[in-house]
């Protein structure tokens, strides 16, 4: 019996092995070494992007021998659609509104990933202000959890149909303690980690950079450290956190996406 057991452990051994490697995430190939870039943000974005993204961008190519292109754009403009960037509005202008024409003037994805291999997307605080739930709808502009999980769903469902193109989407920015509700604030932290854990998945287009988190510093507000006179992020603390940024950028055209770090560090 005991020579029989000793001749079953290692097959087991190596069956675990196996199955263990099969959920282990799986590096993809890398994206062309001229990929161009683009950053949909509103003011929370501008500020990191500020702190020397494209400047980043410029040593890394000059390092290694690539060509990345690093753009910035508002998304929505504002004129005429509302200068609004939370989980509706994404689903709205590309989802319900796809197609080859822009919508209120805001380009749909059938018209970004012409030219982009890589899409970063986020939200601004507001996002963050997460009411009780209601009777689920996805079109409605309520913040929340059922209907941004509803939008989320589809958005998903929408970027996978462009497998050419990469997404990067940021879990949303965080608010002071003084500018929202306690429950609030744990709405919004139970959506992005839902993001993380549920929403986003392994081997497909889609990624995360945990924003939310290094704002937070795995808390439901934005840290007193990290803010600046309102819920913005302060200019020390976007210093910091656009290499950041600009790293977890890099793992995803080269193919760690799902193996990478979340938050770049």
């Amino acid at each position: 019996m005991k020579k029989a057991l000793l001749a079953v452990v290692p097959l087991l051994l190596a069956s675990l092995s196996s199955a263990l490697a099969e959920q282990a995430p799986k590096d993809q190939g890398s994206l062309p070494v001229n990929s161009r870039i683009i950053f949909l943000h509103h003011s929370t974005g501008e500020v990191i992007w500020n702190s020397g993204v494209s400047e980043w961008f410029t040593k890394h190519n000059k390092a290694n021998g690539t060509r990345y292109s690093i753009e910035e754009r508002a998304f929505p403009s504002g004129d005429p659609y509302p200068w609004n960037n939370y989980p509706y509005d994404y689903w709205n202008i590309w989802v319900r509104h796809a197609g080859s024409s822009a919508y209120m003037t805001e380009p749909t994805l059938e018209m970004l990933t012409k030219d982009s291999q890589l899409i970063v997307f986020k939200h601004c605080f507001p996002a963050s202000a997460v009411e009780p739930d209601g009777t689920p709808d996805i079109t409605s502009e309520e913040k929340t959890l059922v209907n941004y999980r509803l939008q989320y769903n589809a958005l998903k469902a929408k970027l996978r149909l462009f497998p050419k193109t990469r997404f990067v989407v940021w879990t949303g920015a965080a608010l002071r303690a003084a500018d929202t509700a306690p429950d609030q604030a744990e709405r919004a932290k139970q959506f992005f980690d839902w993001v993380k854990s549920s929403w986003d998945e392994m081997g497909d287009n889609i990624y995360v950079w945990d924003f939310f988190a290094l704002e937070t510093d795995g808390g439901r507000y934005l840290a007193p450290a990290h803010a600046s006179e309102d819920s913005h992020p302060n200019t020390k603390f976007a210093a910091e956190v656009a290499p950041l940024l600009c790293r977890r950028l890099i793992d995803v055209i080269a193919g760690r996406g799902d193996s990478g770090s979340i938050t770049g560090k």
